[in-house]
C-alpha cells in the first residue's frame, strides 16, 4: 500500500497516522482477536484501514461489530480491531495504568469483498452511516487491502498479552535521537542524554533557539524521531 507511516517502534499501517493516544485501561467486555477469529470464518478475507474521527475508534469498532452481526453480514465482515498497547505511565511520584492507541484515527477491518474489490453496496452503506467514520485507504473509490508484512505487524501488536503494562518508553538509551510528542516543547528533537527508570523520566539535549538546552521529561511524552 502506499503512504504507510513510519514508526519504527510499532507495526506499520496505511497512511501516516498521528502519535499515539492513550486512555485508562479497562477490560471490562473485552473480546480478544483470537476469540472473535473463533467465531466467525475468515477465509478469503483481507485487512483494510478505515480512517475515523480522533478519539472514536473504539465507539466506532464496537457499533461496527454489532451492526454487522445485526445484519447477519458476518460472512462479509471478521474481526474489528483497534490495536492497543498497556503501559504504565509515572507521574508527580504516583503511577496508573493506560491503554495507548498504536494507530490513532484508524480500525482495522477484516473483509470479503466483490471480486472487483468494490465493497458490496449494503455493507457499504453500513459503514458509511456510522457515526465517526471517514473513509477507507485506497484508490479510485476502492479501498486497497493491507500488505501481508503489514497485517502480521499489526495482528502481533494486537494480540500481545498485556497483562504486565510496561515503561515501554524507557527502551531508550544515552544518545538516541528522539522527539517530544506532547507538551509546550512538542516536535522539538534532541538527543537523550540520561535514563531515569525509577521516576519514569528522561534527561534529553535538545537545541532550542541554537543553543543546546537539557529537558527533563516524562518518558511517554518522548518517541523516536
Amino acid at each position: 500500500m502506499s503512504d504507510e507511516p513510519q514508526n519504527p517502534e510499532q507495526p506499520q499501517a496505511p497512511e501516516e497516522a498521528p502519535g499515539a493516544e492513550a486512555t485508562e485501561a479497562s477490560d471490562a467486555g473485552a473480546e480478544s482477536p483470537a476469540e472473535a477469529a473463533a467465531e466467525i470464518d475468515t477465509a478469503g478475507m483481507s485487512w483494510y484501514v478505515l480512517r475515523v474521527a480522533s478519539n472514536k475508534e473504539e465507539a466506532v469498532r464496537e457499533t461496527l461489530t454489532r451492526k454487522v452481526a445485526i445484519e447477519g453480514l458476518t460472512d462479509r465482515v471478521g474481526r474489528v480491531l483497534v490495536p492497543t498497547l498497556k503501559e504504565r505511565r509515572t507521574r508527580g511520584g504516583s503511577s496508573r495504568i493506560v491503554q495507548r492507541k498504536l494507530y490513532p484515527g484508524y480500525v482495522f477491518v477484516e473483509m470479503r469483498t466483490e471480486e472487483d474489490g468494490s465493497i458490496p453496496e449494503n455493507l457499504w452503506f453500513l459503514i458509511k452511516e456510522t457515526m465517526g467514520v471517514g473513509d477507507f485507504i485506497g484508490a479510485n473509490g476502492k479501498p486497497s487491502p493491507m500488505k501481508s508484512h503489514d497485517v502480521d505487524k499489526m495482528l502481533a501488536a494486537a494480540e500481545t498479552p498485556d497483562e504486565q503494562a510496561g515503561l515501554a518508553g524507557l527502551a531508550f538509551k544515552k544518545g538516541d535521537h528522539v522527539k517530544i510528542r506532547e507538551g509546550p516543547f512538542e516536535n522539538f528533537e534532541g538527543d537523550v542524554e540520561e535514563v531515569m527508570p525509577d521516576t519514569g523520566k528522561v534527561r534529553l539535549v535538545v537545541t532550542i533557539f541554537g543553543r543546546a538546552t537539557p529537558l527533563e521529561l516524562e518518558y511517554w511524552q518522548v518517541e523516536p524521531a
